[in-house]
This record gives C-alpha cells, sequence and structure tokens, in this order.
C-alpha cells in the first residue's frame, strides 16, 4: 500500500501545479524529478558573475487567463515586464514583430499610419486562405521578401527544416502589426517573478503534504509499492517514451533541442536589447543572443549572454509538427486514453508546444475537471 495518494513525474509547470493542488486539498503528493533542480525548463539561477540566468533559455511570463494569473501570483511578487525583440537584418535591428519601424527599415520607406501599412501588407502578401505548410503561411503573412530575409533561414535555424517542410501551425504564429507597436506579445498581463522562476516553483512546492525526490527517474522507481500504489499519477514526460516508443521504432516522435554558448564579459551590456534574433546564415548558425541582465535591469559592471543553437540532440524542447509525427502521436494518444487514472499533462506528454501560461492553464484545468470546480476554490496562499 502506498504512502502517498497521488504520484507526479516531473517538477516543471505541470508537475507542481498538480502537486500543489492536490496537497492543498489534503492529498499526499510524491514528485519524482529526473533532473537535479525543480523547475523544469524555467529553471534559473544566479551565475558566477551574480547575473540571474535561465540553464534552459529565456522564459517570458504573459497571459490573458485571468485564473492563470491568479494563480501564479499566490506564490511569488512579480514586477511588469513587455518583451521585445530585434532581428538583424542587412546589418540593421528591427523589430519582431514586422510592424511599421521593421518596414521602413528593410524597405527604406516612410510610412506613418496604419491604413499605409495595411496597404503596404495588400501589396506584398500572397493570398491564402487555406496554406498547406509554413512556406505558405509566412508568404500570406509578410510576403515573399520579409519571408525571405526574416523567416526562411531563421526556421531553417531552428527546426533543420525549411519552412515549407513544415506544418503552417509554426510559420502562422508570425506576429504581424499595421502600426508601431513592437511589443511581442499583447496580453493582459506581462510581467516576470522577482526572485525568479525557481523560486516560485519552490514556493508551489513548500507543503507538508509534498515530497520532492530529485535525480529520480520514474521508470526506475514505476515498479516500487509507492508508486504503484498511488490512487493517481500524473504523467509530464515525453509520452512516446512512456510506452517504450512501442509506435515508433522506425521512426520516433522528433524533437528539437537547444545547445547554449555561455559567455560572461567584462562590460555593462553587449547588445541594446535582451533578444536578437539571427535569420540571416552568413551571421553565424545560433538562432539568437539573449543578454539576461535586459530582464532583470540590475546593475553589474559584467554582463552574460548566451547563443542559442538548435540541434536534434539534447532535452526536448520543441515538438515537430508534421503528419507523420502527428499519426504517430495520435496512437499515443488512443493508448493513453485506455489507462486507468494515469494523466498525461504538459506540453511533452501532450506532444504540444505551450507558451507557460498555457501549461499552467492545462494543468489547473485538468485538476478541475478530475476534482470539480468546487476543489479549484480552495486556500490561496500567500505570495512568497
Amino acid at each position: 500500500m502506498s504512502t502517498f495518494d497521488i504520484v507526479v513525474i516531473g517538477a516543471g509547470i505541470s508537475g507542481a501545479t498538480l502537486a500543489e493542488r492536490y496537497a492543498a486539498l489534503g492529498k499526499k503528493v510524491l514528485v519524482l524529478e529526473k533532473r537535479d533542480h525543480i523547475g523544469g525548463n524555467c529553471y534559473d539561477y544566479y551565475d558566477e558573475a551574480g547575473i540571474l540566468v535561465s540553464r534552459y533559455g529565456a522564459h517570458l511570463f504573459h497571459t490573458n487567463y485571468e485564473d492563470v494569473w491568479r494563480y501564479v501570483n499566490r506564490f511569488s511578487n512579480w514586477y511588469p515586464h513587455v518583451h521585445r525583440v530585434l532581428a538583424r537584418v542587412d546589418g540593421l535591428l528591427v523589430p519582431i514583430p514586422v510592424n511599421i519601424v521593421t518596414v521602413n527599415r528593410i524597405f527604406k520607406l516612410n510610412i506613418q499610419c496604419e491604413e499605409a501599412m495595411q496597404a503596404f501588407l495588400d501589396r506584398v502578401q500572397v493570398k491564402n486562405p487555406a496554406p498547406q505548410n509554413g512556406e505558405e503561411a509566412a508568404l500570406a503573412r509578410v510576403g515573399q521578401v520579409l519571408y525571405e530575409k526574416m523567416f526562411k533561414h531563421y526556421t531553417k535555424k531552428q527546426w533543420d527544416k525549411y519552412p515549407h517542410e513544415l506544418d503552417a501551425s509554426v510559420l502562422q504564429r508570425i506576429p504581424v502589426r499595421s502600426n508601431f507597436d513592437d511589443r511581442y506579445f499583447e496580453d493582459t498581463y506581462q510581467a516576470l517573478p522577482l526572485n525568479g522562476y525557481t523560486r516560485l516553483f519552490a514556493a508551489m512546492l513548500d507543503h507538508p503534504n509534498i515530497t520532492v525526490r530529485l535525480n529520480t527517474d520514474y521508470f526506475e522507481a514505476k515498479e516500487t509499492p509507492e508508486v504503484r500504489g498511488c490512487h493517481k499519477l500524473f504523467y509530464a514526460g515525453p509520452i512516446d517514451r512512456f510506452f517504450d516508443y512501442r509506435f515508433s521504432l522506425e521512426r520516433k516522435l522528433q524533437w528539437r533541442s537547444i545547445r547554449f554558448e555561455w559567455q560572461t564579459l567584462d562590460q555593462e551590456y553587449f547588445q541594446e536589447n535582451s533578444v536578437v534574433n539571427y535569420p540571416d546564415p552568413q551571421d553565424g548558425t545560433f538562432t539568437r543572443i539573449v543578454e539576461y541582465k535586459h530582464f532583470t535591469g540590475r546593475k553589474n559592471p559584467k554582463t552574460t549572454i548566451s547563443r542559442e543553437y538548435t540541434t536534434d540532440e539534447g532535452d526536448p524542447y520543441y515538438p515537430v509538427p508534421n503528419p507523420q509525427n502527428e499519426a504517430i502521436c495520435q496512437r499515443y494518444r488512443e493508448e493513453a486514453d485506455k489507462l486507468a487514472n494515469i494523466y498525461f499533462v504538459g506540453r511533452l506528454a501532450n506532444y504540444k508546444y505551450f507558451n507557460m501560461d498555457q501549461a499552467f492553464k492545462n494543468a489547473l484545468d485538468l485538476f478541475t475537471r478530475l476534482e470539480g470546480p468546487a476543489a479549484a476554490e480552495i486556500s490561496e496562499p500567500s505570495a512568497a
């Protein structure tokens, strides 16, 4: 007989949320985490220069979900942060999303109003109400020139596939504005946790009903009595790994990972923005440079940057959306639906890219579906 009611596999967004919710219900919860830390890919820490950096790349919280915003505010104070991204194109730094400034700099125009910008887009966009792949989707959004300069080769760096080899949904995410708005996100709430994400997750998991075991692989512990005897198990790992790749013997589900090249410099700042994308292959094979000091604004005579290179090797970050992967994943989903009291949650288990708020929402909605709306209103701890 297990001493735990709930077993959660993974201490990232999904796992921590479900662990906290069930612990607040009075359930005894065991969290198994393969890595040596909590927080999943959101894990951050202070490096030797005293700069808060994210081991797995920058994470920017933004949401329109009122319930998600209320929930995360239970565990941390937050400070406003509006994320902006620049791209190096033809030796110039231009805003992403594509907006009036982007078009004026690249095409040497002097557009000053939304009507003129919309007229420009109407001229260059390749109209297509039902794009069949990423290239068609991008052309429908920004036209041929911007597609070539900003998205075609960046997509190749990111996915090791050109846009025409990817599902249309990948490039349909390209943000385009007909005004001067250079915010990367338009969500109502855009903020960062005051003390970093690791402290946020530590507050979520700081409950007498929660036991966290790091450096513990579920697949080595799944036959133990405390795991086998639990009432519910929530799995936030790769779905094909759970089923021992039974439908992937010839071709496993594809993921893209990221390799980080870290550098601490004896200068106050390296670049004028937190994130600069490099879509031109002549600038190198890295996709972007992130400078972490921009996120916190804390004074420091040094700065830390990371160059990001996407790769097929390493931790899974991005599912590769195409018909072949979707067909394989659907077979796993059908198998998952047959299991009693085992639930698949989060980005890896759903084989879907989630923004942070979507991952919180996915876990909260699953909890509500299983335990009812009344359970979702249980005690609200104060911010840490």
